[in-house]
């Protein structure tokens, strides 16, 4: 009963919260010197040709009319056209939604399976010269731009050792889709030659984007353990005699993991921001590539589009982290 008290509580605040999110992105578009009207007509238009597109677009009135013509539509489903692309903006997210949901998965995956035993180990070896060099190496972690490191390995990886490819999803076209993630897609269509193409191009992206996560969750994992060998029900456990190794992995470690999964809710939108940056760089084509198209090329449309998938996403995600939050501590959930 709590669950369901829970999951209504955060869907009562899932409108407002895509309102004032879209609210913000739609002005701040709005008001900055680009005109799509212009990119549309191309450099030899004439200013008439121009007043002509804007007023096709509905760019000649005013931000709040305009704003709340966006929100008839996007409540009728209709999230208007590219200008970049010229298709639906709908279509567009929806065909390059699975590259970026691939790329993230699979980087929280590296990271929860590398960044909780290190944070354990961290914590369990405190204050050694072990401790003292996983804290340097998170803190590296989180101090290192995305677009520099992935810059790094693609000069040291593909581009001196030749062992990983520079950029893309696979070399030539991918597997008939399915699902849109390629490596599932290959598996369903037992094409052992793709998967493992698809496996070496996520190679350096999926370590870009795993560097933070993962010392973010060592962080936080080395925390919690620490706090939980702290307590009481733990000094109990040992006092009786339990072995260390069952104490930690049965006791502390579910305890400990309480605020870790909290932060791999925040984590998942740290990386659909950082895909923008990664995306880019490694030419990998899904919504954070789209996005930096969409907003070089001034496509209001499209920009919003990102903008109201990547939050949906995000606030769906950290529901879902709320409720396995409750699920590890029921004492949790409100």
């Amino acid at each position: 009963m709590k669950t369901l008290v829970l999951v209504l509580g955060r869907l009562a605040w899932f409108v407002p919260t895509i309102i004032g999110l879209l609210a913000i992105v739609f002005f701040i578009s709005h008001v900055i010197p680009a005109d799509p009207a212009a990119f549309v007509a191309g450099e030899n238009a004439t200013p008439e040709t121009i007043a002509a597109i804007r007023e096709k677009l509905g760019l000649d009135k005013p931000l709040h009319i305009q704003f709340w013509h966006y929100l008839v539509s996007i409540a009728q489903g209709d999230m208007g056209r590219s200008i970049y692309t010229g298709r639906p903006v709908a279509e567009d997210l929806l065909s390059r939604l699975p590259a970026t949901l691939e790329l993230a998965i699979a980087a929280i995956i590296v990271a929860s399976l590398i960044g909780i035993p290190l944070g354990v180990v961290s914590a369990l070896r405190r204050n050694t010269w072990l401790d003292h060099g996983l804290r340097v190496v998170t803190i590296a972690g989180l101090a290192i731009a995305s677009f520099w490191f992935a810059i790094l390995l693609q000069l040291f990886f593909s581009m001196r050792l030749g062992v990983t490819p520079l950029h893309g999803r696979v070399e030539g076209w991918g597997p008939e889709p399915i699902t849109g993630f390629y490596t599932i897609d290959a598996i369903i269509w037992q094409d052992p030659e793709i998967l493992l193409d698809a496996l070496r191009h996520m190679i350096l992206p999926v370590t870009t984007l795993a560097l933070p996560a993962t010392a973010t969750i060592v962080r936080f994992t080395r925390a919690g353990v620490l706090n939980a060998l702290q307590s009481n029900y733990v000094l109990y456990e040992t006092a009786m005699g339990y072995p260390r190794r069952l104490v930690v992995w049965k006791y502390v470690l579910r305890n400990a993991l309480i605020g870790t999964v909290t932060q791999i809710g925040l984590i998942f939108g740290l990386l659909l921001a950082g895909a923008v940056v990664v995306e880019a760089v490694f030419d990998w084509p899904g919504l954070g590539l789209f996005a930096v198209n969409s907003i070089l090329s001034s496509d209001y449309n499209a920009v919003m589009g990102f903008t109201l998938i990547a939050g949906a996403m995000f606030i769906v995600v950290n529901l879902l982290v709320d409720i396995l939050q409750g699920m590890i501590d029921p004492r949790e959930t409100r």
